[in-house]
């Protein structure tokens, strides 16, 4: 049975992987400035993040590789310097799906070294080229950005980038704005690092940080408070469910846990409210 489980689950991935390629050609890049250097750009898949000046152009991840060229026709209007660099977050695919792309421009791929491993069985063209174990600094257009990486949250090799100079935070997946997050637990995440990567980002911004969410729109401090607070809130009704002996169907199955963010619109097609309280008491449970 678990064996027919995972074919089915991986079935569903690759046909969803399939189906959003297919229409790729439906997909506008919408480009918004946060600072004199640095762009957030919106398409399919996770949000990039764009630095450019003097140094050259370096990428936030890369979205789906039909989706490329499209990418590379923006940074045009934005610099004609070559893009040397390229952080994935984590290895998921609307994440890293245009690595193979960029580094046949001769882009340097950097990521944790989990997302290498994570990567291992895919082309050699897709996987990062330079890793990291805990953090690491660049110091590339006028400013330092420091690159942290956070455990066992989204996943097990996320990382979150932090521009000092232009004073903006690219979370990855460790803060989806407005919506309930995916905790991929079969890949390392869970509920408490996850809560933890966030109150580790609120340490370094301010009230003037501009934020850039692994999906959603473009996001501030209060915002992301919020976000805590809600996951917070959740944690601590799911781990009373669980200390009173109700079982994971039954917390699935109870609509009143999450009611108050289920009214927000905190649920949407991937994360449902139900999907996300058996997220929650799996990885509590453990």
């Amino acid at each position: 049975m678990k064996y027919i489980k995972s074919i089915v689950t991986i079935s569903l991935f690759f046909f969803g992987i399939v189906a959003c390629s297919q229409n790729m050609n439906d997909v506008t890049i919408k480009v918004t400035k946060l600072s004199e250097n640095v762009y957030m750009f919106e398409g399919s898949g996770g949000n990039i993040g764009v630095s450019v000046g003097e140094d050259g152009v370096y990428l936030i991840d890369s979205q789906f590789g039909g989706l490329t060229e499209k990418i590379k026709a923006e940074i045009k209007k934005l610099s004609d310097k070559p893009i040397k660099f390229l952080v994935n977050t984590h290895h998921h695919g609307d994440h890293t799906g245009g690595n193979e792309n960029f580094n046949k421009l001769g882009t340097h791929i950097i990521a944790h070294e989990n997302v290498r491993k994570n990567l291992e069985g895919k082309s050699k063209a897709t996987r990062p080229v330079i890793t990291f174990n805990d953090k690491l600094n660049l110091h590339l257009n006028g400013e330092e950005t420091l690159v942290f990486h956070v455990a066992n949250a989204h996943t097990n090799g996320d990382a979150i980038l932090y521009f000092s100079n232009s004073n903006v935070l690219h979370t990855g997946d460790t803060y989806f704005n407005g919506r309930y997050p995916y905790i991929d637990l079969n890949n390392g995440g869970s509920v408490d690092g996850y809560i933890n990567a966030v109150k580790q980002s609120l340490i370094l911004i301010d009230d003037d940080t501009k934020i850039i969410p692994g999906h959603g729109d473009v996001s501030n401090k209060a915002e992301y408070q919020s976000f805590l607070k809600m996951m917070k809130a959740l944690r601590a009704v799911v781990l009373s469910e669980i200390k009173n002996g109700k079982t994971e169907d039954e917390v699935a199955s109870d609509t009143s846990l999450t009611k108050t963010y289920d009214d927000l619109g905190y649920s949407w097609k991937f994360i449902t409210s139900e999907k996300l309280r058996r997220t929650f008491y799996k990885s509590l449970k453990e």
